[in-house]
Order: structure tokens, then sequence, then C-alpha cells
């Protein structure tokens, strides 16, 4: 075994058996975290610095393959008010340090602007993406539109996932899967060992059946399909289930025809999957730090490989806008992307993980941390400011990125 191997062995051996103690995982009936990644959720902040860059080491997991051509990021002029004896380089270091911060990349018209990583994580290494997942599975739901698989987003979702015919998913359409408006009851309380984000992954799945699906014909249902938005990663999951029955595919070989080839990323990912080899549309994608921030390219310049949209015509600007009201806050929610009203949109995963995508301004920003909680207001407002100084230095240097 190399040192690094070696090291790393020894490093989840030392947080491992405090996760498996946890509320979430204690008191289920498979006490494995290969069996109950809820885990996750109550790690403490050693065990998440250490985990989320190793996950694959502790849960399955597909691996998504990178091709032979990979997409240049070239190095544009650093960022002035961030760079050493710069105005804005004291709060750099600060957010870094007070937001658990394990990478931030600045793509400004292409070009790396800014790159600083953190907490042991480096270029070399991949960090997990919880929800950012999302919105790389609703990318695929529009490819596999474009591509003939899926009808319409209007197609009732039990036409693909016929398991859920006479459940609370009768009638519900893609639409409203992809915009979390389907009127199912769900309680997605991280903190919380009982809800059904916890128990979606403790509960034994039917045999041979997709773990989500399983979960989901115990639901009921609070509200007519596309009255009421609630956020609900069973449903992203079940997006994933829809892309791979249409194109019956994994979705990992999939995204690697789609998107991770194409599109130039650098690395494999690695894609997390249930018990019967499903991968979580809506968690769980591993990812480099530069690999996030070409997704975010890849999605600012159209979805596109060679000239040609892998997605519909509009389908990005539907997307990408607010189809969805997210409460009083202000902003809303796509097709799996938080949308803001100054124009911007976000791929968000719990405990900091973001890319950012700012049109007007040719720039995307990709982050990944370890916040001490899954979501808070005073992390959040934090991370907005620090996209506002980096909006403003943009704004403030004027002209190309290069």
């Amino acid at each position: 075994m190399t040192p690094v191997r070696t090291a790393r062995a020894r490093l989840l051996a030392a947080f491992l058996p405090a996760a498996l103690a946890s509320a979430a995982v204690a008191q289920s009936p498979t006490s494995d975290l290969s069996k109950s990644p809820a885990a996750v959720l109550m790690w403490n902040e050693a065990q998440k610095i250490a985990g989320f860059p190793h996950l694959d080491s502790l849960l399955p997991m597909h691996v998504v393959h990178h091709g032979t051509r990979v997409r240049a990021l070239p190095a544009g002029r650093p960022l002035a008010a961030f760079a050493p004896g710069g105005d804005k380089a004291a709060m750099l270091d600060d957010f870094i340090a007070q937001q658990k911060v394990s990478g931030l990349l600045v793509l400004h018209d292409g070009a790396i602007r800014l790159e600083r990583y953190a907490l042991g994580y480096s270029a070399a290494g991949r960090w997990t993406s919880f929800s950012v997942a999302k919105s790389v599975t609703s990318t695929l739901v529009g490819a596999a539109i474009a591509d003939g698989y899926i009808k319409s987003l209007d197609a009732p979702i039990t036409e693909y996932i016929t398991q859920l015919k006479g459940t609370a998913y009768e009638g519900v359409t893609v639409r409203q899967l992809l915009t979390m408006t389907s009127g199912v009851r769900w309680n997605e309380d991280y903190a919380d060992p009982k809800s059904d984000i916890a128990q979606l992954y403790t509960v034994q799945p039917s045999p041979g059946m997709d773990a989500n699906v399983s979960y989901a014909r115990t639901l009921t249902r609070e509200a007519p399909p596309g009255a009421k938005w609630v956020y609900k990663t069973i449903e992203t999951n079940l997006i994933g289930v829809l892309v791979m029955e249409a194109t019956k595919r994994p979705l990992a070989e999939y995204l690697s025809e789609k998107i991770w080839k194409p599109a130039g990323m650098e690395r494999d990912a690695a894609w997390g999957i249930d018990q019967i080899g499903h991968e979580q549309g809506g968690c769980c994608l591993m990812v480099s730090l530069r690999d996030y921030a070409r997704i975010g390219q890849f999605i600012l310049e159209g979805a596109k490989v060679d000239g040609r949209s892998i997605v519909p015509d509009g389908w990005l600007a539907a997307a990408t806008t607010k189809q969805a009201d997210t409460g009083p806050q202000g902003g809303g929610y796509g097709y799996q992307w938080w949308t803001n009203d100054d124009g911007t949109f976000d791929a968000r995963g719990i405990f900091g993980q973001m890319i950012h995508i700012d049109p007007k301004r040719k720039l995307v920003v990709a982050m990944n941390a370890a916040w001490p909680v899954a979501t808070g207001r005073p992390q959040g407002q934090a991370r907005g400011a620090m996209l506002a100084a980096i909006a403003a230095a943009i704004d403030a240097e004027g002209g190309p990125g290069r």
C-alpha cells in the first residue's frame, strides 16, 4: 500500500466508527454506511473534511469516464482585488477560513481569474457535490428529450416509471418533477433523523426495486400537482430513474456520453448508487473543482458540443429562470437550478457546494466547502457577499477577463 493510501486508510478508520454511531444510523436496521448514507448528514466537522473528498472510498459509486480531449482553462489576469495586497485579500482569507471553504475557482470569459484551495484539498482531488448534482441531472433530461427518449415535459412520469402508478405520483408530469411542484408531502430536514430525507437512506427498500421508487410509493399527497413548491431530493432521484428508464442506460454512462467527454472534462467523476446500482440523480456526484467550473462554463455557453446544443431550443432559458416561487426571500426555482432576481443562477448543494453562473458578466464561480450545518442563513449570506464582491471586482476592472 502506498503512503497516500495508507494515510487515507488511517484517516477513514479514525472517523468512520463515529459516523456509524450517528443517530441516523445507530437506530437503523443496517449499520453499514454503504447501506445508510444518511450518516453523512450527521458527521462532525472533522468527518466532513476527511470524508467529502473520499466518499467514493466509503460508498459504492459508478465511474463517469472523461475523454481524451480536455478543455483548457487558461490562466487569466489575477483578480487584483483579491491578490496579495488587494483591498479584498483579507476578506477572501477570512471567508475561506470562517466558511470552511475547501476550494474556490473564478472563471471569467473562460479564463481562471482566481483559484484557492484549503482543508487539505487540491486541484488533484475531487469533492462531493451533494445537490449540485441535481442541475446536472436536469440537463440530462433536456438531452434525453433532444435525443427523443422522453416525449415531452408534460408527459406523466408514470409513463416511464410504471411502479409509481396508483401512488401519490399518479398524474404528476415530468415538468412538475423538475420544478418540485408535485404536491407530494415531504420533509427535507437534514438535522432530523426521522425526516423523509434521512429515512430514504435508512429504510430497507423493496427487494430488487430502486430505493427511491420504493420509498416514493409510501408517500402521500398534500396539494394538487403544480400547486405547491417543496424542495425534495427524492424527486431529483426519481428524475434520474426517469432518464435511466427512458434511455435504458445508467446515468453515469449517459453523462459521460453527453457532457463529460464532449465538454472536455479533465478527470473521471464518480456517482453514488443505490443497492441495485442506480445512480442517485439528486446527490453524490464527485467532481474536481476545475471540472465543476467546466460544468458551469458548458451551461454558460449554451450546453453546446461542436456548435450544437445537447438540449432543445429554449431549454436552458426555461431551466434557469423562475418556474416556481421558493418563498418570501426572493429568487426562485427553475428546472433544478436556483434562480436569482438579477439574472444569475446556481447549482447548490448542502454544506456549501455551489456553481454560480452570471451570464451578463460571463462569470462562473465554483465553490466547495464543509459548512458546520447543511444549510444556514449566516453561511448563505457570507457566500452571497463573496459573490457580490467578485462581481464588483470584475465590474471595477472592466474589459475582457484575460
